[in-house]
């Protein structure tokens, strides 16, 4: 059979079906079905409108309508752009045009043609046995020099066994594709209940308009193995897209992660954040904790010097968490897997306008596990941690300590709080006294719930045993 050579270009009016998924990790999967005309033999197909930002070895393409019948015998990525400097570098040692103005009008033009020297930092021609430096004028190129292209391209040689009209699927890993989740908590004014509206934030800076595509989104850490540094390309500007009408978004277990499909198709422009509604539940069970960690924030070394050391982990503050927490379940109106992301509470004041309260970050979150949300720190509450004894016996091994914690409260109502102790001196631990009781929460951690009445204080005291 005779070797044909012949070329055939994708355009993007040729593209019938685009489906792109997107990751938490700047990565994204784009499938792209694009229909084309290709002439029995050996040819060349050129691929535009792809992503800048492509990774090149996970390109995979194959044809839908042929798939025994065309395979790819070479590949190429050319991502060399048309600019200024590039355009001008092909023509050093060529005659080029230069057109500028001329009388004070500025109405009438002149051509120079002259041989271009060089473009570094101004052009230098050599016109008339004259050299010119940097003339002013506006330089006039004949063509486009072989090898430039007005946007990033695959290339294919292709050993086509069939002609014709064909459906062909690329599919490709592009970095500049991410999304995120955000959630916007309306409390009520009791703090008792809550409407949760969980957003999803799509970017795109990859380098590609992707119209009318089906949007999955994967919630979860997908390993990658480690690569080299990302070409650089031109900086872009960013634009925000409208928020979606309507939440359309289904979830279904995807391997080990979770996926989210948008049931209607949406254009992701270059450049561009779009802003869709995942999910909404009303009146959703909350609860509000005060809780006091005295000594959070300290530094605990360990080891024998940090456990000899008669000023370890006194430290204290006197700030009294304010937190929310919710259920991820069916009776609480969610029961979904919730990925990561920042979540901000309202709520209204006694004017009735909506306030905000604060806002905090959540891990990813299966359903029927527990959200907890930190808002910041209670103006009336006061918090504060002091030991009032120590003893030490190496030749025993053992240390004993006892701390009094105060928690006074300024309100105009009785708050629970929860006191968290911290005991890092040693592994070996027992409590042998205490004010209230106490829960294990783990290896080295204890909580005291109190409650404390309005314009009172509750107190704390409890004596600790380390031994080894």
């Amino acid at each position: 059979m005779k070797t044909m050579i012949a070329t055939f270009l994708l355009a993007a009016s040729a593209v019938s079906a685009m489906e792109v998924t997107v990751y938490n990790s700047n990565l994204g999967l784009v499938k792209d079905v694009r229909a084309f005309n290709l002439k029995p033999g050996v040819g060349e197909m050129k691929v535009e409108d792809v992503a800048a930002l492509i990774d090149p070895t996970s390109v995979h393409f194959r044809s839908l309508t042929a798939p025994d019948a065309v395979s790819v015998l070479e590949q190429d990525f050319r991502y060399d752009l048309v600019s200024q400097d590039k355009l001008l570098e092909r023509y050093l040692g060529r005659e080029i045009e230069l057109v500028r103005p001329v009388g004070r009008d500025g109405v009438k033009q002149e051509t120079i043609k002259g041989i271009l020297l060089s473009n570094a930092g101004g052009l230098v021609l050599q016109s008339e046995g004259k050299i010119l430096v940097n003339p002013p004028g506006s330089p006039v190129l004949p063509a486009l020099p072989d090898g430039l292209l007005t946007k990033p391209t695959l290339v294919w040689k292709l050993d086509a066994r069939q002609g014709g009209a064909q459906q062909g699927e690329i599919s490709y890993l592009t970095a500049g594709l991410g999304w995120s989740a955000d959630y916007v908590l309306v409390a009520d004014k009791d703090d008792a209940k809550g409407d949760l509206t969980a957003w999803v934030t799509v970017t795109n800076n990859s380098g590609a308009t992707y119209k009318d595509a089906k949007l999955k989104l994967v919630a979860g850490d997908v390993h990658r193995a480690p690569a080299p540094e990302p070409r650089l390309r031109f900086a872009r500007g960013m634009a925000m897209a409208a928020m979606a009408a309507a939440p359309q978004m289904t979830e279904q277990p995807f391997f080990e992660y979770h996926m989210y499909t948008l049931a209607r198709p949406t254009t992701l422009a270059d450049n561009s954040s779009k802003q869709v509604e995942m999910a909404s539940a009303a009146g959703v069970p909350i609860k509000k904790l005060y809780v006091y960690d005295g000594a959070a924030g300290q530094f605990w070394y360990g080891g024998d010097a940090g456990n000899w050391d008669p000023g370890y982990g006194l430290g204290s503050n006197k700030k009294v968490a304010v937190i929310l927490e919710l259920k991820n379940d069916k009776a609480s109106g969610l029961g979904l897997p919730l990925p990561k992301g920042r979540v901000r509470v309202y709520k209204k004041d006694n004017d009735g306008s909506l306030q905000f309260a604060g806002e905090d970050s959540i891990d990813h979150t299966p359903k029927d596990e527990t959200v907890r949300v930190k808002l910041g720190d209670a103006f009336d509450l006061v918090g504060e941690r002091k030991r009032t004894d120590y003893s030490s016996d190496l030749s025993k091994h053992r240390f004993e300590e006892t701390f009094e914690i105060h928690v006074r409260n300024h309100k105009d109502a009785a708050a629970d709080v929860t006191v968290v102790e911290r005991l890092y001196r040693w592994s070996g631990w027992k409590i042998v006294s205490a004010s209230s009781k106490w829960i294990k929460k783990d290896a080295q951690t204890v909580e005291f719930p109190v409650t404390v009445p309005k314009d009172g204080e509750a107190v704390v005291t409890y004596t600790v045993r380390y031994a080894w």
